[in-house]
């Protein structure tokens, strides 16, 4: 009977140790930020879950919310389209997280406008009186005789928060400016407004809508890289503490040739 018991309870052992290792690694990456960043994280998961087999899930609330998705450890990667704040540094610190930055790619604000639009090049002062009411019609900017629409983003969007930090400096933007929810949002908008005017992601970019050159600077891939395009940013992953495992194999594609292939054929331009 003690040997029937001992066995039975190495069965047990066994057993649990068995579904530990399957619960390990079935074990997700929860994923929670910013919808410009969000077209890298969800074609990551998808060559990640392929290769790993480790299930990733991709929310994109907007960067203010992956940051505290991360201080509420509820994801284990924030994605932004901006740095943290200094608020939201020390909110982790209060909760015991400690945020690690990494980059993902570089990306460029694409000030866009209506494709019939004749209006090539702006420069960062008239972007800024635009956005802040004091030019109103596209006359004031070299075009037709036409009412600008001013589209924005959200105010808990990282790009939203960059674009204030770069173009409007203090000034704040006409009340009667329009707020879209998201990158693909602003892009819908403008091309089907032929007096509007947004920004986006380089990523989102198409046909469907036009670039404008800033300071007579279009954005590209060369000149996002090279920092001559004045509206480059970064864009970031946040985790709380350096990363191990699978968290940190997935925050270090970006570093793969596989990683930067993904970004390229998004739009995006890699770091490395």
């Amino acid at each position: 009977m003690r040997k029937f018991g001992a066995v039975l309870t190495l069965m047990a052992i066994l057993a649990m140790i068995v579904a530990g290792n399957a619960g390990a690694a079935t074990k997700g990456i929860v994923i929670d930020g910013s919808t410009t960043v969000g077209p890298i994280a969800k074609s990551f998961a998808a060559y990640f879950t392929k290769k790993y087999k480790v299930p990733v899930t991709v929310s994109e609330s907007g960067s203010g919310n992956g940051a505290k998705s991360l201080i509420n450890k509820s994801c284990d990667i924030a994605d932004m389209s901006r740095s943290m704040k200094p608020q939201e540094l020390a909110a982790a610190k209060s909760k015991g997280v400690n945020p690690v930055q990494s980059v993902v790619a570089l990306d460029g604000i694409a000030i866009v406008v209506h494709p019939s639009n004749p209006v090539r090049s702006l420069s960062e002062a008239q972007i800024a009186d635009i956005y802040s009411g004091r030019i109103t019609n596209w006359r004031q900017a070299g075009g037709p005789n036409f009412p600008i629409v001013v589209i924005q983003r959200e105010s808990n969007s990282g790009t939203q928060e960059t674009f204030k930090d770069l173009v409007l400096k203090k000034a704040k933007v006409v009340r009667t400016a329009e707020t879209q929810a998201s990158n693909g949002a602003v892009k819908n908008r403008v091309s089907q407004t032929p007096g509007a005017i947004g920004f986006l992601g380089l990523g989102y970019v198409d046909s469907s809508v036009k670039k404008v050159a800033v300071n007579g600077v279009f954005p590209s891939v060369v000149t996002v890289k090279n920092r001559t395009y004045p509206l480059s940013r970064p864009l970031f992953m946040y985790t709380n503490g350096r990363p191990s495992g699978m968290v940190a194999k997935f925050v270090d594609l970006p570093k793969t040739p596989e990683g930067q292939r993904i970004i390229k054929e998004l739009g995006f331009v890699p770091k490395y």
